[in-house]
């Protein structure tokens, strides 16, 4: 079966691109804003009724009103399929009675299993997969530690620019995941298709159908970070990890400059710092806190906070209906980048 989706990564990011500034993230996640949420700055209160009023003219219908920065898109993939862009999701029905959880599944407590003894199990020990949502905004579709939504992202002048031109002037078009690049980090994470954990003795590996098929090695072992000078950068940098409880602290430091961080261009450098904290609160809900530190582009650190679902595998091998990895190659066949002009950011 070959995936499409790299079409939608590229030839569809203009639609995505307009569905993303329409609904305020908080309605869109069905709950209300806590108290004393940060101001959205007013640059971004303008820019956001600028674009909407034009978007409106040429659609022919009246502008939204005004609300800030609080454009949500698809509310963690909710719009798109439960959760994956195609609809890969597990059956899971949209009302009717829930049935009760099983309690969060946990490594057994058993020296042979190393640092994860005793953890939450991520579902590794078990058939499934996390059915990844499509994370277009990670400012507008996620939300800050607090629940306040959409997060204050702290532009620097340079940064603010760069992700200006991407997202309103080429519309996404030069997304380098577009080109089959991989998404990065934390944007593996928000790149709609499924993804195994697999939590070994002395490390923990992600596995990923999509987003160039890689995998993702976080050494649990004590070592620490290395020097950046140490480092030669890639895609998905240098990651290490530790257990606080119950929460998969993971700090990765040696990125190259080439990847975004989420499909609407917010840019990073290679002095990009992202501390990511994993939990499992319920049995279907892997949630995942990213903190992206980067003083070449952002003037403090600033976390968004998103989820993703449990797909059980509960039919068995190689019935395609959930719950399994299946081969996807981007390479192959994309055709939308001579089509809308798309070319490689080299910034």
């Amino acid at each position: 079966m070959k995936r499409l989706v790299n079409s939608v990564l590229t030839g569809g990011a203009a639609l995505a691109a307009m569905a993303f500034l329409s609904l305020p993230a908080a309605a869109q996640r069905g709950g209300a804003q806590p108290a004393n949420c940060p101001e959205q700055p007013e640059w971004q209160t303008k820019f956001l009724a600028d674009y909407n009023a034009k978007l409106a003219a040429a659609q022919g219908t009246p502008a939204p009103a005004a609300q800030g920065a609080g454009r949500g898109g698809a509310g963690g993939g909710a719009a798109r399929g439960g959760g994956g862009f195609g609809g890969r999701g597990g059956g899971r029905g949209r009302g009717g009675a829930q049935a009760e959880l099983p309690p969060v599944p946990r490594i057994p407590d058993n020296p042979a299993y190393g640092v994860q003894a005793g953890k939450p199990d991520f579902g590794g020990l078990a058939k499934g997969d996390w059915n990844v949502p499509y994370i277009i905004n990670m400012a507008t579709q996620g939300h800050d530690e607090n629940g306040c939504s959409p997060v204050v992202v702290p532009f620097t002048q340079k940064a603010l620019e760069i992700w200006a031109d991407r997202e309103l002037k080429t519309h996404e078009k030069d997304d380098p995941e577009g080109f089959c690049l991989p998404p990065g980090v934390p944007r593996m994470m928000y790149t709609p298709y499924p993804t195994q954990i697999y939590q070994l003795p002395d490390r923990i590996l992600f596995v990923y159908e999509g987003g160039a098929h890689v995998w993702r090695l976080i050494w649990m072992d004590g070592r620490k970070l290395p020097n950046l000078d140490d480092i030669n950068p890639d895609y998905l940098g240098y990651s290490v990890g530790h257990w606080d409880g119950d929460t998969l602290v993971v700090e990765t430091v040696g990125f190259n400059h080439i990847t975004w961080l989420d499909a609407t261009g917010h840019p990073h450098g290679e002095k990009l710092k992202v501390t990511e904290k994993y939990t499992r609160p319920n049995f279907n809900t892997l949630q995942l806190a990213a903190t992206i530190d980067d003083p070449e582009y952002y003037t403090a650190p600033w976390t968004t906070v998103t989820t993703a679902t449990w797909t059980a595998n509960t039919h068995g091998p190689f019935t395609m209906r959930g719950g399994e990895i299946m081969e996807y190659i981007c390479q192959e066949n994309n055709r939308d980048l001579s089509h809308i002009g798309a070319a490689r950011d080299t910034r």
